[in-house]
C-alpha cells in the first residue's frame, strides 16, 4: 500500500466497488489521497475494496459520511440518479464516471457537480498505468472544474475538458473501438475453437493492426476481402457460416460497411 500525508485534508467517498471504482480509488490512494469510505450495496464488495485503500466499508447509502469533500459515483448509469436522490447534504462536490450520462443528472440534487470519465477498459485483476489513461472532465462551474482538474491531474498525464455532448460521442466511438472489437475477438475465438485451432495464432495480426492505427488513419490501412472487393472469398466465408446465422449477418453487415467506406 502507498499513501502520503500531503493530501489527507481532502476527503473522498467512493460510491461503487466495481472495475472503475477499484482502479480509480487505487490510483487516488496511491497518489496520497484519503478515501474515507467505499459504498456498495453488497457489503462484501465494499469490504474488499476498502481493505485495499484503508477506507471504511458502507452498504447503506443513507449512512455515508457528510464530512467528505468529494463524492465519486463509479456505478452503473441507471443507478446514479437513484443514489443521488438518497443524499441530502450539500456544499460538497459530486462526480460521476460515466461516458454517456450527462452532467445534468446531478443538477436537481446538488450545487457543485461534474464528471470524471476515465477512457479505458478496466478489469479488477489487471494492472493499469493510470498515468496513460485519458480522463475527460466537466464541472458545473469553473471553480468546480478547477478542483476536478487538480484532483485527476495527479493520477493522469492526459486530462481533457470535454462537455457532456462530446463525451457521449466519444463514448459511442469507444463502444465501436473496444466493446464491439472485443466481441469480434470472441467470435474469432469461437471459430478457431470449433476446429481446435489455437487462437493465439491471431495475436501477432491483432498486435500489428493495433500498432498501425497509432500512426495511420484506420481507413487507409484497411485490408481484407471486402476492401479489395473479393466476392469469391466473401461468398466462401458466408458458406462456412451457413450454420451460424448471427455471425453470418455480422460478416455481411461489416463487409458491406467496409466496401462502402474504402
Amino acid at each position: 500500500m502507498k499513501n502520503s500525508s500531503n493530501k489527507k485534508a481532502l476527503k473522498i467517498v467512493m460510491i461503487g466497488s466495481g472495475n472503475v471504482a477499484t482502479h480509480l480509488s487505487s490510483a487516488l490512494f496511491n497518489n496520497g489521497y484519503n478515501i474515507v469510505e467505499v459504498y456498495s450495496r453488497t457489503k462484501k464488495n465494499a469490504e474488499t475494496l476498502s481493505k485495499k485503500i484503508a477506507a471504511k466499508p458502507i452498504s447503506d447509502i443513507k449512512k455515508i459520511t457528510s464530512d467528505a469533500d468529494i463524492y465519486i459515483f463509479a456505478v452503473n448509469d441507471d443507478v446514479v440518479k437513484t443514489l443521488a436522490e438518497k443524499i441530502f447534504f450539500q456544499n460538497k462536490i459530486f462526480l460521476h464516471t460515466s461516458g454517456s450520462l450527462s452532467m445534468a443528472v446531478f443538477k436537481k440534487y446538488f450545487q457543485q457537480y461534474g464528471v470524471l470519465y476515465p477512457l479505458q477498459t478496466f478489469s479488477k485483476n489487471r494492472k493499469i498505468d493510470f498515468k496513460k489513461v485519458p480522463i475527460c472532465i466537466e464541472g458545473s462551474s469553473k471553480a468546480t472544474e478547477k478542483i476536478i482538474f487538480e484532483l485527476v491531474n495527479k493520477i493522469s498525464g492526459n486530462v481533457q475538458k470535454i462537455n457532456s455532448e462530446k463525451r457521449k460521442v466519444l463514448h459511442l466511438a469507444a463502444v465501436f473501438a473496444n466493446n464491439f472489437q472485443n466481441h469480434l475477438y470472441t467470435l474469432a475465438k469461437k471459430i478457431t475453437d470449433s476446429e481446435k485451432i489455437n487462437f493465439s495464432l491471431l495475436l501477432p495480426l491483432i498486435e500489428e493492426t493495433t500498432a498501425k492505427i497509432k500512426t495511420e488513419n484506420p481507413i487507409k490501412i484497411q485490408t481484407g476481402p471486402a476492401a479489395r472487393k473479393d466476392k469469391k472469398t466473401m461468398e466462401a466465408h458466408l458458406k462456412m457460416l451457413k450454420n451460424n446465422s448471427s455471425e453470418k449477418e455480422i460478416y455481411k453487415a461489416i463487409s458491406k460497411s467496409i466496401a462502402k467506406n474504402t
